[in-house]
């Protein structure tokens, strides 16, 4: 078992940062890959980036690329997702999801166990 608690999200200008945070337990971060993903209302869940647990290699969704960081603290258990540059249309819920059976780090049915979420609202 899994549980994943995500924070940091808010409101911002276009143009601003956040920074959001996953903090695990009930096992090690560093032990499964860790994947953000957003969420509008009555769409599905769309992959934002990831790590794995081996190697730490991250990915990220073209629309992301060259703005966010994904990183993690493995002291603090802890997965971040440093946001820059962010766009209104990046307003979305964004969920933290724990990887612990599969390869395949871009597909949210890849994934095991999820945060309930934060909000991210970027206004232009």
């Amino acid at each position: 078992q899994v549980q994943l608690v995500e924070s940091g999200g808010g409101l911002v200008q276009a143009g601003g940062s956040l920074r959001l945070s996953c903090a695990a337990s009930g096992r090690s971060s560093s032990s499964y890959a860790t994947g953000w993903f957003r969420q509008a209302p009555g769409k599905d869940r769309e992959f934002v980036a990831a790590i794995r647990c081996i190697g730490g290699r991250t990915y990220y969704a073209d629309p992301v690329k060259g703005r966010f960081t994904i990183s993690r603290d493995n002291a603090k258990n802890t997965v971040y997702l440093q946001m820059n540059s962010l766009k209104p249309e990046g307003t979305d819920v964004y969920y933290c999801e724990a990887n612990l059976h599969t390869t395949v780090v871009i597909t949210a049915s890849s994934y095991d166990y999820w945060g309930q979420g934060t909000q991210v609202t970027v206004s232009s």
